[in-house]
């Protein structure tokens, strides 16, 4: 599978926030084998809150799939994106606070009604 999951992610720490979710991704990559598999973007400041955007290989997510296995099929969300999303959140959570994660494809839709 090619291609890259395009996250974007608004929180009220960058540094808190970007720092923790390089360091879940790093652990993914370290736990199914694999190298240099996302980049984390410089922030935007705006009404307080920071936006950036992590963009993951489709391949690493894949790979995580592999191996948990029936696990990663019974997380909230439809198909593997928003199953991925939920995985990273719910590793983020109880650590980073006030953060969002959307799928930047669903951001740009019209269906938000911002963009």
């Amino acid at each position: 599978m090619e291609g890259r999951i395009n996250i974007n992610v608004s929180a009220v720490d960058y540094d808190k926030t970007s720092k923790e979710i390089k360091t879940q991704l790093t652990l993914l990559e370290e736990m199914v084998h694999a190298e240099n598999d996302f980049v984390v973007t410089d922030s935007e400041f705006a009404f307080g809150w920071h936006f950036f955007v992590v963009s993951v290989s489709k391949e690493l997510v894949e790979k995580l799939a592999d191996q948990v296995g029936s696990d990663f099929n019974r997380l909230k969300g439809k198909g593997m994106e928003k199953k991925f999303l939920t995985w990273l959140t719910n590793r983020m959570e109880q650590k980073i606070p006030r953060f969002k994660l959307v799928i930047k494809e669903e951001m740009e839709s019209s269906k938000y009604g911002i963009f």
